[in-house]
């Protein structure tokens, strides 16, 4: 039973996802539609493969972009958490102009950014970074928040100081609400690098897409937005990870609840 739960789990998106590449396929060969306007899935995988050298070629640029960036994304999330904490009048000051920063329109600030620091990785770390960290900090401010008064009050009776109530109480207590933040801004990462290189850039998925597009090839434009695709699930999967090794006491929590003879045999 164990080993058959995982994939259980997953049945009900499986078939959707089967379902619905079934409809796309029948509607793209039997509704009349050209394949200049709606290639059919098969044809998108046939090209996929048959281009894969050109997409392997220019999704290795896009992953470089996107993990630098979301590293100084957490770094910054980390750090500017920790000073709103220990300063709490600071927390006036930077959310208002951190709330500002998430107003901005990617597709118009992202020409300025590459403007301003050239068509190298750099403009690419920064727009990652500006699209991923606001909901890791939201999260790991509030995580802070929702810390137990008693706790901390006892840390203090003890003799504990600031520093070390944050990270023995403070920090642990915020770790659920940092990895829903987590993977929030994990599926915006690669969305982000993307942008920046349809903003400027040699080579990447965004420039590969808008060549494909200039070409009229849009069978070559879903292959791409495939394989985007599958690098958000893949680090969305890789969040869900680091989180069930760094909180096993959570996934132990949840499959007791989840399994009904759990409470027999205890």
């Amino acid at each position: 039973m164990a080993l058959i739960r995982p994939f259980a789990k997953i049945l009900p998106a499986a078939l959707a996802f089967a379902l619905l590449l079934t409809a796309w396929e029948l509607c793209a060969r039997l509704g009349g539609i050209a394949p200049t306007v709606l290639p059919a899935p098969s044809r998108v995988l046939a090209q996929a493969w048959e281009n894969r050298a050109a997409l392997a070629e220019n999704t290795l640029p896009t992953i470089r972009a996107t993990l630098a960036g979301f590293a100084c994304s957490l770094l910054a999330a980390f750090t500017l958490s920790a000073l709103v904490d220990f300063l709490p009048r600071l927390r006036r000051a930077l959310f208002p102009l951190l709330i500002a920063s998430q107003t901005l329109p990617l597709v118009a600030i992202a020409p300025l950014v590459v403007l301003w620091f050239g068509f190298g990785l750099l403009p690419k770390i920064l727009l990652v970074a500006l699209v991923t960290f606001f909901p890791m900090m939201v999260a790991l401010v509030e995580g802070y928040a929702a810390t137990s008064m008693e706790i901390s009050q006892m840390l203090a009776a003890m003799g504990a100081g600031r520093w070390r109530i944050f990270w023995a109480a403070r920090l642990p207590s915020a770790l659920p609400y940092f990895f829903a933040g987590l993977r929030i801004s994990i599926t915006y990462a690669v969305v982000g690098a993307i942008f920046a290189e349809y903003a400027g850039a040699a080579k990447g998925l965004g420039i590969y897409m808008l060549s494909a597009k200039n070409n009229f090839r849009p069978d070559l434009v879903l292959a791409a937005v495939a394989v985007s695709s599958v690098l958000t699930l893949a680090l969305f999967g890789l969040a869900v990870l680091v989180q069930r090794l760094a909180m096993p006491w959570e996934n132990a929590g949840s499959e007791g609840k989840s399994d009904p003879d759990a409470g027999g045999r205890a």
